[in-house]
């Protein structure tokens, strides 16, 4: 095996993760859209500035309890990529560190 390959599954391990807490990130805001959506519509029909629907109360209801169920699975994926992620960097700086690399100096400029 190459370490070339190595590094290679490193790096798309890497990024793989990155794009994990990106979805994690866009799923938390429609967890938090879902539960103030839902509460704000059961608090407007609780103040009477909005009409008692029993189908759109149930369902400002079921947006809260789904939002809230969301965001903590989420929440605990989140966490777990994050982990992974914080690993799969060590093994990164691990490799990398254990290559007899030099610095390579040049005084020209690429701009």
């Amino acid at each position: 095996m190459d370490d070339t390959d190595d590094i290679t599954r490193i790096e798309e391990r890497i990024e793989t993760l990155q794009e994990a807490i990106a979805r994690c990130r866009k799923l938390a805001v429609a967890a938090r859209l879902m539960i103030g959506a839902g509460g704000g519509w059961i608090a407007l029909t609780l103040v009477a500035l909005v009409p008692y629907t029993p189908a759109l109360a149930f369902g400002a209801l079921a947006a809260v309890i789904g939002g809230i169920v969301l965001l903590g699975s989420n929440s605990t994926t989140w966490t777990q990529t994050e982990e992974a992620l914080t690993a799969s960097e060590a093994v990164r700086a691990e490799w990398i560190a254990g290559r007899d690399m030099r610095v390579v100096e040049d005084a020209r400029t690429l701009h």
